[in-house]
């Protein structure tokens, strides 16, 4: 569809959009979560599989917390395959706090960082280079967002759920995309019994709370990462199906619409062809919104402890784990993976407005 000076809706929105700071400002940000989920194990300070390393004598450190560490190489092979930078490491280096050290003979002396623990000696042929055991394998170590009540890195679990939660946003929106536009543009393209069957559908779903019904195809499907995705993308269709059976019931109507059918185009190829591209506006505007939405439907899932399991770093997860902490004087603990969650969906809620305004040919 092109406006009175030629250029495509798409084109005056994409111009509109550009002017709306707020909107640039969040898609810059979601975009910057979107390298950051992808390259998580690249810049978490803990690489292995979901930054599950536990030092309990650390437990519940405040954020910019340092420890004098000393880093046992793995007796297995390190791992180079591209595979590892996807799901983290395997085999990674035992990370030991202490307090301080001697270098014997043969061994290292380490007074452990919990004073009540007895000294250990490890082995000097353990590391691969003896000579540089202090330049390489002793030093300091800063957690910047402090550590979890097992004593894990904060900092690599928070860049690790961002992957949790763009992904769970992206697969239901999808999920809800496929089946919301067949079901509305089916029933508002035939009309008659279709229609009614489809608004019947849509009134049934529509009147089920989301999270319970969430829950039930949760426990249906059973708990994992996976199910999630599939549970969250089969809720959030019916809004979906709902403005698109709308919109197809107008604009079927059109002129253009009559003469293709005098032309002997396709049901198919009509709807695909001319009425689909026609009306993905308010389809946009939607998903951005569905997004954020299946963002804190997850999150609240895995609070309950029905989502992603553990040892998946959720930042859902998080916030169940330590909310107690809250009166415990560590309240950061819930604190952060909330401020990440409210950040994220408050983006997406923004490009949504920002989308909105864009698509409105008024403004």
């Amino acid at each position: 569809m092109k406006s009175p000076k030629g250029q495509s809706l798409f084109s005056l929105a994409l111009q509109k959009f550009k002017t709306r700071f707020w909107g640039v400002f969040s898609l810059s940000y979601i975009v910057f979560c979107a390298l950051i989920a992808l390259l998580a194990y690249v810049i978490a300070p803990d690489a292995s599989v979901n930054a599950n390393q536990m030092q309990l004598a650390i437990h519940s450190k405040s954020p910019g917390f340092e420890t004098l560490v000393i880093e046992i190489p793995n007796q297995n092979e390190a791992e180079n395959s591209w595979t590892s930078w996807l799901t983290g490491q395997k085999s990674v280096n035992s990370i030991i706090p202490i307090q301080d050290y001697q270098i014997k003979n043969n061994f290292i002396e380490i007074t452990p960082f919990d004073a009540t623990a007895p000294k250990e000696r490890i082995a000097i042929d353990r590391f691969k280079n003896v000579r540089e055991i202090e330049q390489n394998y002793i030093y300091t170590k800063t957690y910047w967002l402090g550590t979890d009540r097992y004593g894990r890195d904060m900092l690599s679990r928070l860049l690790i759920g961002t992957r949790v939660s763009l992904s769970i946003g992206f697969v239901a929106v999808f999920i809800s995309l496929v089946i919301g536009i067949f079901i509305g543009a089916l029933g508002g393209y035939f009309g008659g019994a279709i229609d009614q069957f489809v608004m019947w559908l849509i009134n049934v779903t529509w009147s089920i709370p989301t999270l319970l019904l969430v829950i039930a195809l949760t426990l249906a499907l059973g708990k994992g990462f996976w199910q999630v995705f599939i549970a969250v993308g089969l809720t959030m269709w019916v809004e979906v199906a709902r403005v698109v059976r709308g919109q197809v019931k107008s604009v079927k109507q059109m002129p253009y619409i009559t003469a293709a059918h005098a032309l002997g185009y396709s049901h198919w190829r009509i709807v695909t062809k001319h009425i689909l591209p026609n009306i993905m506006a308010p389809v946009i505007v939607i998903s951005a919104a569905n997004f954020a939405a299946a963002i804190l439907i997850e999150s609240g899932l895995s609070f309950l402890g029905i989502g992603a399991q553990p040892p998946i770093p959720t930042w859902g997860n998080m916030i169940k784990e330590h909310y107690n902490y809250i009166v415990l004087g560590q309240a950061h603990l819930a604190i952060i993976p909330g401020l990440a969650i409210m950040s994220l969906v408050m983006a997406f809620m923004m490009i949504g407005n920002t989308l909105r305004d864009a698509f409105d040919v008024k403004n």
